[in-house]
């Protein structure tokens, strides 16, 4: 069964891609082929991974990007029309939280918690997706949350940005099914993972609780490899014993 997403010997951006999940899918995107931009504000830590990548004999390379910023998302792309080398993979990862009653909560992290987790990969997507539409192909992964569907205190800006990309998410898949069978749009709910965003806030946190981000990595792989006359239009990956699902 052939994928109409081309990932050996393709090329795929991950946001977030220098720790936590974004790695574990970055790596699992280099394992197949695929050559990997690791776009992250952590700079240093994209630079290690994408070194440790290439000693192994995979393909990456570090891309400065504030997701934020919709003139940095233009500009990126602009830089790969000028290379010929085309995106076929898009993964929006990139996510901030900030873990307070909604009292205590500023005007400037409600802005960056949803700027980074709905704005950021709504910009990327509306730049991957209308070249992918002109190319005939390609595939966007966006990560969710269970937050999406089900939200619990101290999360007001994290669980209303990822209830906005799930809904991005289902518009851009209706819309690709109008525009251009060849391009495939998922969202990954991904339950808690044993990763920096989590362990960094919540060190006390029982882990067997989480799951590991390959898990998850795993599900994003299994989305891109369909067959073209099938799509995964959305995936629930959680642990045995998730509190926040169903």
């Amino acid at each position: 069964m052939n994928s109409v997403t081309k990932i050996d010997g393709g090329q795929a951006l991950v946001t977030g891609g220098a720790s936590g999940l974004g790695a574990a899918i970055v790596r699992r995107l280099a394992a197949a082929g695929a050559s990997v931009l690791v776009a992250d504000v952590r700079q240093e830590a994209a630079k290690e991974l994408c070194e440790n990548l290439l000693a192994e004999g995979g393909q990456a390379r570090p891309v400065a990007l504030d997701v934020r910023d919709p003139e940095a998302a233009a500009e990126l792309f602009g830089d790969l029309d000028l290379t010929g080398r085309p995106l076929d993979v898009l993964v929006n990862c990139a996510a901030v939280d900030v873990t307070k009653p909604v009292t205590e909560l500023t005007a400037e992290e409600m802005n960056r918690v949803v700027t980074t987790d709905l704005l950021g990969p709504m910009y990327l997507c509306r730049e991957a997706y209308r070249r992918m539409v002109t190319r005939g192909g390609g595939h966007i992964v966006n990560i969710l949350s269970t937050a999406a569907l089900r939200t619990w205190t101290e999360a007001g800006p994290y669980s209303a940005a990822k209830s906005g990309l799930r809904a991005f998410t289902h518009t851009l898949f209706k819309e690709a099914q109008r525009d251009c069978p060849g391009i495939g749009v998922t969202g990954v709910v991904a339950g808690g993972m044993e990763t920096p965003f989590i362990m960094e806030r919540f060190p006390e946190t029982d882990v067997a609780l989480l799951q590991s981000p390959d898990i998850v990595a795993d599900a994003v792989m299994y989305a891109l490899s369909v067959p073209a006359g099938s799509a995964v239009a959305e995936l629930v990956v959680v642990p045995r014993r998730e509190v926040s699902w169903p």
